[in-house]
């Protein structure tokens, strides 16, 4: 192999979408840990989880290509194929999120968004003191959980096949671009 046709690192996600990520990580996780004793704990970090994910949608329209939504989010169709490819072995290689990172992503925002909704809605007037918001609220707390748990199989399922370390990428921003590969 000539030193042309070596993998290089190039930058893929940007500082805001690295720090997102981490602290919407932490946030979730502090939300979790002060959810039966620490009210204004869990309030607190409700509160910044829902700010956060307001500014990821309007980074997400307006950022830096690999940032936007038009870049991995891809119709219901693309993702299965996607996943059939990977099941089968040969699913191509994005320098992005894959189609099924994209729609992970997007079942995050929206979880989580209703998560905080939810949390919200007990606060006021028409819901505090309501059982079956708390219900409902908790269900979308406990899908976290789960589509967390996906997340990172994906991630380590993704990070073995390109074997390339995904988690110390969403870290320093930078992955391998494949020969041929638009950066």
């Amino acid at each position: 192999m000539t030193e042309a046709a070596e993998p290089v690192l190039t930058v893929v996600w940007d500082p805001f979408v690295r720090v997102y990520h981490w602290s919407q990580a932490a946030l979730i996780g502090a939300a979790w840990i002060t959810a039966d004793g620490w009210k204004w704990g869990h309030e607190a970090a409700g509160y910044a989880v829902a700010g956060l994910i307001l500014a990821r949608v309007v980074w997400g329209l307006v950022g830096p290509r690999h940032a936007r939504f038009s870049d991995f989010l891809h119709g219901p169709g693309a993702v299965l194929q996607y996943l059939r490819h990977l099941i089968a072995g040969h699913a191509p290689h994005y320098l992005g999120h894959n189609p099924a990172g994209g729609a992970m992503i997007l079942a995050l925002l929206t979880v989580t968004a209703l998560t905080g909704l939810t949390g919200w809605l007990q606060t006021t007037d028409a819901f505090w003191g309501s059982d079956a918001m708390e219900e409902i609220h908790e269900g979308f707390a406990i899908a976290i959980l789960w589509l967390v748990a996906l997340h990172v199989t994906g991630v380590i399922v993704e990070s073995l096949r390109q074997r390339e370390n995904l988690a110390r990428a969403m870290v320093t921003g930078r992955k391998r671009r494949r020969p041929g590969q638009d950066a």
